[in-house]
Order: structure tokens, then sequence, then C-alpha cells
């Protein structure tokens, strides 16, 4: 059992993680930031684009499966093989339906991550049991600041939150059984939690997402055409898109709105990410 002198000292470690995100949180910082081009999938369907901004802090493996797969060309031409409305998008699976794989090793589990001290994580909700937010775009939970502070290496035990527009790994029954298979959630389904990794969250098109043909296959099958690393692309094809900064002052005040508005039915999966053309900014601004 804990002694008193050491759960002073885990109070003292949570009180000061505590302080530390309040202290990130007042930085000024912009109200807009660009996409990192390293991490940022362009995925152009028979419906229209997807822009997905990808989360290497959670799920390192899928990432790096993902950004190969596509630069190889595997994903170019897939069908949307599985499309549930008000659920999901599956796709990914060189043999166009449910168990497939590409040639590489099933993954291991990444259902849950110890973020490293150089992740920008934004908490936006305190539980007493968990806290919740954003990394980059993508929605995350956490343990609590005690729960972490009581951990050998302080660093933040999260899993993201399969809220709308967000990126997993498919996989089958076997928990290290991911290798191509993607898939773009419709709606929030946060059962898929601790279940399936996420490997970023879509930016732009959540409409081409929730657009695509359904069926279990659909009846005439939606399609990814080409599918690129937005740093593969040449400059004048990388979409042109800044999204509102997590960390920003506005960021902050649209929650703090929100959490009026919804008491306590607020959660992560409530908050939007906004986008705009920084060209048409400039234009605007003159």
């Amino acid at each position: 059992m804990c002694t008193v002198k050491g759960m002073r000292s885990i109070r003292a470690v949570a009180l000061a993680f505590a302080a530390s995100l309040l202290a990130g949180a007042a930085r000024a910082e912009p109200d807009w930031r660009g996409l990192d081009p390293q991490n940022t999938l362009v995925v152009e369907t028979s419906k229209g684009s997807i822009v997905v901004e990808m989360a290497p802090d959670l799920a390192p493996l899928a990432v790096a499966r993902v950004k190969r797969l596509a630069r190889e060309g595997v994903y170019d031409g897939l069908l949307f093989h599985r499309v549930i409305e008000g659920f999901v998008d599956q796709t990914g699976n060189p043999n166009n339906r449910d168990g497939g794989a590409s040639t590489y090793p099933d993954l291991p589990a990444e259902f849950s991550a110890r973020l490293p001290a150089s992740a920008r994580a934004r908490v936006i909700l305190r539980r007493g049991d968990a806290v919740e937010g954003f990394l980059g775009a993508i929605p995350f939970i956490g343990v609590s600041a005690v729960e972490q502070a009581a951990g050998s290496d302080h660093r933040l035990r999260s899993w993201g939150a399969y809220c709308a527009g967000v990126a997993g790994m498919g996989r089958q029954a076997g928990i290290d059984t991911a290798n191509s298979e993607i898939f773009f959630m419709r709606a929030p389904a946060r059962r898929l939690d601790h279940d399936y990794a996420v490997w970023g969250r879509v930016v732009r098109g959540l409409d081409v997402v929730r657009a695509i043909a359904v069926g279990e296959p659909p009846a005439a099958a939606d399609r990814m055409i080409r599918v690129r690393l937005a740093a593969d692309l040449p400059a004048a094809e990388r979409p042109a898109i800044e999204v509102l900064n997590e960390r920003g002052a506005r960021f902050a005040a649209d929650v703090a709105r929100l959490k009026r508005r919804l008491g306590p039915a607020f959660s992560v999966c409530e908050v939007t990410i906004p986008t705009r053309s920084p060209a048409a900014q400039t234009r605007n601004s003159k």
C-alpha cells in the first residue's frame, strides 16, 4: 500500500502535471495552423477528396504502414467494400472484401500509447477518472492526472476516441492482425475505443465520407482513386488548408461555449475542428 509520503508525492506530481497543462494552454499561439505534409494523407475518391491528419504519437506503426502502402500505390483503385450508414466506411483490402491483407506482416495492437514528452496534447476536459483532449485534430482520452503521476515515467497514457471522421485500422478477430484495412467513421462509435488503433482524423471531406455508397458490399461501390502523402505531391497539388489550432485562444473560446451549452452532455466528440483556405483568407484581408 502507498505510504502517506508516497501519496503526497503522487499528489504533488499530479498538481505539477495539471499546472503544466494550464501553462501550456495559456501560452499565446496563433488561432490557425498549417498541416504537416509528412503526416497528411490525401485520399481522392470517386465521391471527392478526403484529407486526413495522421496521429503518429498514438499509433506509429499503423501510420508508417498507411504511408508505406500509399507510397507503393497499394490503395489506388480499392473499393469501399463495407459501408454502414451512421457507422463506418471500410476499405484498404487488396482483394476488395473483408479478410484481405497486404504482403506485409500483421501489426501488433496499438490501442493505447504513452504520449512522448514532445506530444502537444491539449486537454479540454478533466473528470475524476480521465481526461479528454486533442492531439492536433485527433480526439483522445487519457488517464487521470493522479493515475498518470503514479506511473514510472509520468507520460500520459492515452487512446484515440472514435468520434466522427476518425480514421482507424481494421483487423480480424485477433488483436494483432491489423494490416492494410482502414476505415473512416461516419458518426461517433465509442464502443470501438481500446479495440482498434486510431491513426488519424478527417480534417476536410467528412461530407465525402458520408456520401460513400452504403452496402455490405455496396451494389455500386465507390473507390479510392488515388491515395498519397501530401509530402509526396507537387506543391501545387497539396491541399491548401489551415485548421483551427487546438492550442489557440479561439479554440478555447469555442470549447467554453460548447461546455456552457451542453453541460454534462459535453464530450470530446462534440468538438469539431474548422478549416480554412489560407489563400482565401489572404484575399479577404486585403
